[in-house]
């Protein structure tokens, strides 16, 4: 894409953390926006704080785990705006260890983090085909580059957003769709992703442990860069028709030359 200006972008987990900056970075631009974010509070706030600096703005309560309420945040955007030009599947949660996670935990946050980003291709990637202009970012991470020791479901989700994303930018091409598609891979960002448990069902919040690796998380992510700077990234992604978003090349570099070094020594 090379045109912004009064295009529409839609954002999931719009309210906050990185999902908040690249919709203050399509502001920049002149783009009209659709937020979507399961904090209705928090929503309020975002959405004020556009339409105090003369942005056009739709705020949607959005449950992306829910293909329904996915459909509704389409049916809201083009009844408010006519029609889609960016589209960024960006909520996600953090989740737990492989071992230590209940099954409920499982459907959580591969609701969010994986069934998000299919939910939001399902419903928008046929009107974005169509009129054959557009482009979707899906945010996935560095731990959907190599898996670790601590947070295994979450590596699950976004190791297939990785590879959803990168099926999807060649079945693109591959038919001459002129839709462009990134996936975002960053490391440690300034956001509450490690607060992410906030948004946990209560059934599911009273069965897990006081301690676990939100504590590692919320220290790790102060040293991280600011959410401004993987929204410019992403911005540069989209103008160039770029697949991968990496923020922290030396550690994506790191990680994928570890992986491919067990693979390939191991892999007889």
């Amino acid at each position: 894409m090379k045109e912004f200006s009064g295009r529409v972008a839609v954002v999931t987990g719009g309210a906050s953390g990185i999902g908040l900056a690249m919709a203050r970075r399509f502001a920049a631009e002149g783009m009209r926006l659709v937020l979507a974010d399961i904090e209705g509070p928090a929503l309020e706030v975002a959405v004020a704080e556009f339409t105090a600096a003369g942005t056009e703005v739709l705020g949607v309560v959005t449950d992306v785990a829910d293909h329904e309420s996915v459909v509704n945040l389409r049916d809201k955007t083009l009844g408010a705006f006519g029609s889609v030009h960016i589209l960024c599947n960006n909520a996600g949660v953090v989740g737990r260890s492989i071992v230590d996670s209940s099954i409920d935990v499982w459907r959580w946050v591969v609701g969010v983090n994986l069934f998000g980003v299919i939910n939001g291709c399902n419903v928008f990637l046929p009107g974005l085909v169509e009129q054959d202009e557009g482009h979707v970012v899906n945010t996935a991470s560095l731990a959907g580059l190599r898996g670790n020791a601590v947070l295994g479901v979450y590596c699950t989700t976004k190791f297939a957003v990785v590879g959803l994303s990168e099926s999807l930018y060649e079945e693109l091409h591959a038919s001459g769709s002129k839709v462009g598609v990134s996936v975002m891979c960053p490391g440690f960002v300034r956001t509450r992703i490690g607060e992410s448990a906030r948004n946990m069902p209560a059934h599911l919040k009273a069965t897990q442990p006081e301690r676990g690796p939100e504590d590692a998380i919320n220290q790790a992510v102060v040293a991280g860069i600011e959410a401004s700077e993987v929204a410019d990234a992403v911005f540069d992604a989209v103008v160039a028709d770029r697949l991968y978003v990496l923020t922290h090349r030396d550690m994506a570099r790191g990680a994928l030359d570890q992986r491919l070094s067990l693979l390939f020594e191991q892999g007889a």
